[in-house]
């Protein structure tokens, strides 16, 4: 799956570059969702949006896109947001800042421990936050189902082999 997360504020700009990762995402047969904005993901058609604690509210997103829209919501380190998401129908929960993160240095710190807990929630988890191939790993041990990550990969000087690094962390 491909999230697209700009947060600048060229409307024009972030509706054109996510119109082309959608294209580009379903020519390989990756679900496409969009951060926090769903206007947007409907606007371009995408598989689906991710919510955080300031965006629009679940059943809003899923009237606006549709039955068959994934939804996922990011439950930070908080089991009862997980709990309300997953009873009004997510289709993943985040949960993280797992390790420190890079991209959201001020994040809630968010223990394995809750990856272990949230597999209770009956939904899929996700780890988000400071993940890396070389901890990718204690994260999935932990409960993870997937793994969010944007600079173990976007920044790496291999993009392609740093993906696949990724993907070898389930074959195990």
């Amino acid at each position: 799956m491909v999230q697209f997360r700009d947060k600048s504020g060229d409307a024009a700009w972030r509706h054109e570059t996510a119109a082309k990762l959608r294209a580009l995402c379903e020519d390989f047969g990756a679900p496409f969702i969009v951060n926090d904005d769903v206007a947007l993901a409907a606007s371009v058609g995408a598989a689906g949006v991710h919510l955080g604690r300031e965006d629009a509210a679940l059943p809003e997103a899923r009237a606006r896109l549709g039955p068959d829209a994934l939804i996922g919501v990011s439950c930070y380190d908080s089991l009862e947001r997980g709990r309300a998401a997953a009873a009004q129908g997510a289709d993943y929960l985040a949960f993280g800042s797992v390790f420190p993160s890079a991209t959201k240095a001020e994040a809630v710190h968010c223990p394995l421990t809750t990856l272990t807990r949230a597999r209770s929630l009956g939904v899929p988890v996700v780890a988000i936050g400071g993940i890396t191939s070389d901890n990718g790993r204690d994260a999935i041990d932990a409960g993870a189902d997937a793994l969010a990550v944007i600079n173990a990969v976007f920044e790496a000087p291999d993009v392609r082999h740093a993906a696949k690094s990724f993907s070898s962390l389930w074959a195990r």
